[in-house]
């Protein structure tokens, strides 16, 4: 399986290619060259499967036994899951009037993140430790990111990671799961500033190709391949736990609700698509609606305003994953794709040409959910089910009860449910509830901190290379006195 850039000017990878690099060299994002097109046969065989196996299958197509023979492939994702607090890793909650909710959060940090996380980790611990090599992985968040890529590293001997997180702008539980981690190898930055704008340094920092491999920079963003690659298992399971009896034809259909903030679930959700699974996708949003205006009106260009919301983790202007689905909708035209992202980096506006405007809505319905939508939600599934939403889940069953309320006939639905309740108290007392909160969550308002600050007016880009440059320094003397 080989990898090519989504805009069409860097050379060729394998997995292994794709898992250590952030954005290709020409400012691409990595994708499979070729899509393994699934039969019914696969399909109702795979049925049967619980997550971990799905993962498993999923991983074995793109990564292939070359690079990780399969017993080893299994080894590694049985690893990568041992910690989840449920049995069968992710859940399928059955609620009232046909609402089902996946719940994606049961690893050690609440969020989905660490489903992929863990895993690309093991494929990194795997690779470093065959070549004897060290990584420096950089990472920008808008919340869960952050925290689910320092679980997975943290303590690990031949990975140093720095975080950029936008201080004061995601909850107090998310800050603190990521600065209160005081390992060695774990850098954490608080940017006076976005998600979105903190990302700015480290694209610069990651379009400097001699910088990158002089001190063997990759990214855990969901601009890596690999983070894709095992969220696409969350809509095969969706499908399989929420279809009908597959024995129909053609097989039926199954709507899948994806909250989204920079698209990767989405973009997992589209390669499912085009390798046969018969979902349609929803994609829900919060007030910064970039996404939204995309599907409806092939608008993708950026508001005038940003706005912080209850659903903080999709406060999201730059969502970086369309540009896979945009290659992947034009046919995996390379020559397109690098002109559209070209204009939008170089203009922030972009309206998308008529075909690929069209095929996007063939693929995907939208819907924008203000932050009164969410806390409404809230409160009406706790009530109808004594359920406990976060507020990125409500985004999803707020486009559930909005389909119910108006009596649309539709195929079954499932709604992703990217973390837990647990880990926003301050929207949950918004919607009028109250907050539960697990023992672990509650330790961390008693743990040392550490954090650097990113002040406005300081050179971000500087910074970055500078704290990148140190780790590099330390590592080559470690490796000498050892």
């Amino acid at each position: 399986m080989w990898y090519t850039s989504t805009r069409g000017l860097a050379p060729q990878v394998d997995f292994e290619g794709a898992l250590f690099s952030g954005y290709a060299p020409d400012g691409g994002l990595y994708m499979p060259r070729e899509l393994p097109q699934l039969d019914r046969d696969t399909l109702c065989r795979w049925s049967k499967l619980s997550y971990p196996s799905l993962v498993k299958e999923l991983c074995s197509l793109f990564i292939g036994p070359k690079l990780i023979p399969r017993a080893e492939l299994n080894d590694l994702i049985d690893r990568a899951f041992c910690r989840f607090r449920h049995k069968e890793v992710v859940h399928l909650c059955r609620l009232k009037n046909g609402l089902n909710v996946l719940e994606l959060w049961h690893g050690v940090t609440y969020a989905f993140k660490d489903l992929s996380l863990s895993c690309t980790a093991q494929f990194l611990q795997y690779f470093l430790e065959k070549r004897e090599k060290h990584v420096t992985v950089v990472v920008g968040t808008s919340g869960d990111t952050g925290s689910a890529a320092i679980e997975s590293v943290q303590g690990a001997k031949n990975v140093d990671i720095i975080v950029l997180l936008p201080k004061g702008r995601c909850s107090r539980i998310q800050e603190l799961q990521m600065t209160s981690v005081v390992e060695d190898n774990v850098h954490v930055f608080g940017v006076e500033g976005s998600s979105d704008e903190l990302d700015e340094p480290i694209k610069a920092v990651f379009a400097d190709v001699a910088f990158v491999r002089k001190h063997n920079l990759m990214s855990l963003n969901s601009i890596n391949w690999s983070r894709v690659l095992v969220q696409m298992a969350h809509h095969f399971f969706a499908y399989f736990q929420c279809a009908p009896p597959l024995g129909t034809h053609p097989l039926p259909p199954v709507e899948v609700v994806v909250p989204t903030g920079a698209a990767g679930n989405l973009a997992a959700g589209c390669i499912a698509q085009q390798m046969g699974l018969p979902i349609h996708l929803v994609v829900g949003v919060n007030h910064n609606d970039i996404i939204h205006r995309t599907v409806q009106w092939g608008d993708f260009s950026l508001s005038e305003a940003f706005r912080p919301t209850l659903a903080s983790a999709m406060d999201i202007q730059v969502p970086y994953n369309m540009e896979r689905i945009f290659w992947l909708l034009s046919g995996s035209n390379s020559e397109v794709t690098r002109a559209l992202m070209e204009q939008f980096e170089r203009t922030h506006t972009l309206h998308l040409p008529k075909e690929l405007h069209s095929k996007l809505l063939q693929a995907v319905t939208s819907e924008s959910v203000s932050d009164e939508a969410i806390t409404r939600t809230m409160a009406r599934c706790w009530e109808e089910n004594q359920y406990l939403l976060c507020p990125h889940s409500a985004v999803a069953v707020s486009y559930h009860y909005q389909q119910t309320d108006r009596q649309q006939p539709s195929a079954p639905r499932c709604c992703l449910a990217p973390a837990s309740a647990a880990k926003f108290p301050e929207a949950v007392l918004a919607a009028g509830l109250t907050p539960s909160t697990p023992a672990d969550i509650l330790a961390l308002e008693h743990k040392q901190t550490r954090c650097t600050p990113m002040r406005r007016g300081d050179n971000w880009t500087q910074m970055l290379r500078d704290a990148v440059e140190a780790l590099s320094q330390r590592w080559k003397g470690q490796a000498v006195t050892a």
